[in-house]
């Protein structure tokens, strides 16, 4: 029964978004229809291909760490490292977001806040995370997210350089934030899996 009430529920409150979106989209926006517009396409399939495929990326810790912690709650209720799931599932899912619907930006146009701003904001969420479950991280395969935090930090740090050029910079700027999320979902993968295999082993 308790299911059948969380999917009313999820499914009462994303028709109250759409109708919100709907309301904000007719008096202030561009039109209605917009909102259900197709994204962006190119007649090249290379365009943009990579920028989509490092979004896809994104999305592999949030989801993973979002499932592992639904069944470690039902397998081991009071497991030690439930939290440390559920924040990482929190924490990468709130990079999701921003990556998908590109808020930095937005903060840019809207309320002026530098992007560099917006990055040692996100930057001290992640060390308090880091913090918070230093502890437990030690105990993982942590060269995975040294390796994926240090490569998305050496693309930040090209972007704020405002290289000039398509071709080059893009690539400076792309390929470390790429494999960056290559390792970061690695890390979250090997650590939810040995999570599922300890709860199974010792419940």
């Amino acid at each position: 029964m308790k299911i059948y009430r969380s999917v009313v529920w999820v499914n009462i409150l994303s028709f109250l978004l759409v109708i919100a979106l709907v309301i904000y989209a007719n008096f202030f926006g561009s039109s209605v229809g917009g909102l259900f517009l197709p994204p962006f396409t190119f007649s090249e399939p290379d365009i943009g291909f990579l920028t989509r495929t490092f979004q896809l990326l994104c999305s592999v810790p949030t989801i993973v760490c979002a499932f592992t912690f639904g069944l470690l709650k039902t397998i081991v209720p009071r497991g030690k490292n439930n939290v440390f799931i559920l924040c990482s599932a929190l924490l990468t899912g709130g990079f999701l977001i921003n990556e998908i619907f590109r808020i930095h930006i937005y903060l840019i146009s809207f309320a002026g806040i530098p992007k560099l701003v917006t990055s040692l904001i996100y930057g001290l969420v992640a060390a308090g995370y880091g913090f918070a479950f230093r502890r437990t991280i030690k105990s993982t395969p942590y060269f995975l997210l040294l390796t994926g935090m240090g490569l998305l930090f050496i693309g930040i740090v090209v972007d704020s350089l405002k290289l000039h050029g398509h071709g080059i910079p893009g690539l400076l700027e792309g390929v470390p934030k790429l494999f960056s999320e290559i390792n970061i979902a690695l890390y979250f993968w090997y650590v939810c899996y040995g999570e599922i295999l300890r709860s199974q082993t010792h419940p």
